[in-house]
């Protein structure tokens, strides 16, 4: 994608929209990046651990109150790409303020798509949306899964997805869909499973392992992620869902397990079982088939080979993340 195409990133300050900024930025292109809250810490923005070819502004914008200045940067800078990774992204706690999801993953995107639909220089939409959306799985769905979300999270991620079917279909809107499965690596914020076990472990304290972590996931490495999203974004057929995942299901506790033991601890002295969390599903199995055969894909970060990056990261930066919230701070 040469300078002249630029992208707009959404959500630019999350974990994997920093990362895929910082991908494209690798490659020598131009990027804006958009989020609602200053730049954090560099520890969790990894364009700006090593000089880059492309170039990047950030934008401070606030989906849900900002949206004419960031049609205006929108029309200013007329970027063929836009992929979007802003939402309210946490599972448990949109039990207990389920407006404050509805409103940004829906009714502000939806506003969003509305002026963005209506912008013909727009080459291609990527709607980075969730595998939440299908509720637990028994065995390995592909993209043309039933929906049937189970948390208020999941079902507002649910209802923008098909009000953007909606568009594709009646406008021609060249939207694109990818649904990842459990995205981990360097940078990720701290309240998330992998580096939040490291940093326990890195300061001796105890992990609470919520309903004894038996529930299942895939895990796959923000850089293979954001490998998956920069083709879709480019060759992805519009209207189309593609998920990104490996074919690896590992236990939250095996997880933790093989952290621990990586880190040289020893599990028992590193977790506590805690309570499960309302609405949790107890796995996640996608198939990636679709993304490997038509766009070429392929994984190529092992589970043991990422979390010793992610060990590595935590180690680098340990007296700066020390001083970080731990846990999960809401934003309205």
């Amino acid at each position: 994608m040469p300078q002249s195409e630029t992208c707009l990133v959404v959500g630019s300050n999350s974990f994997s929209g920093a990362s895929f900024a910082d991908h494209l930025l690798a490659q020598g292109c131009a990027v804006i990046g958009c989020s609602r809250s200053p730049q954090p810490h560099p520890a969790f923005l990894p364009y700006m651990w090593a000089p880059r070819p492309g170039t990047f502004r950030f934008v401070r914008c606030d989906l849900n109150h900002d949206l004419d200045a960031l049609m205006d940067v929108v029309h200013r800078e007329r970027p063929a790409y836009v992929v979007n990774f802003a939402a309210q992204s946490m599972v448990a706690e949109s039990w207990q303020n389920p407006a404050d999801w509805f409103m940004t993953n829906l009714v502000s995107t939806v506003r969003f798509h509305e002026r963005l639909r209506r912008c013909d220089f727009l080459r291609k939409y990527v709607h980075v949306s969730t595998p939440e959306v299908y509720g637990s799985t028994s065995g390995p769905v592909d993209e043309t899964a039933p929906l049937d979300p189970s948390t208020p999270y999941a079902v507002s991620r649910a209802a923008a997805d098909m009000s953007l079917r909606t568009f594709f279909a009646a406008y021609g809107f060249p939207v694109v869909f990818t649904r990842a499965a459990n995205v981990y690596g360097p940078g990720q914020r701290l309240y998330r499973i992998v580096p939040r076990s490291v940093l326990c472990v890195a300061l001796g304290r105890r992990l609470p392992l919520h309903g004894g972590g038996l529930s299942e996931r895939c895990f796959i490495h923000v850089h293979d992620v954001a490998d998956a999203t920069a083709r879709i974004m480019r060759e992805g057929v519009p209207g189309e869902v593609y998920h990104v995942s490996t074919s690896r299901v590992i236990s939250i506790r095996d997880l933790v397990k093989t952290i621990c033991a990586r880190m040289g601890a020893r599990f028992e002295d590193c977790v506590e079982v805690a309570g499960e969390r309302l609405g949790k599903d107890g796995a996640y199995r996608l198939d990636s088939g679709k993304l490997r055969a038509q766009l070429g894909w392929e994984d190529r970060i092992s589970l043991e080979q990422g979390i010793d990056e992610t060990i590595a990261w935590v180690g680098r930066w340990l007296d700066e993340l020390k001083q970080q919230p731990f846990d999960y701070v809401h934003k309205a």
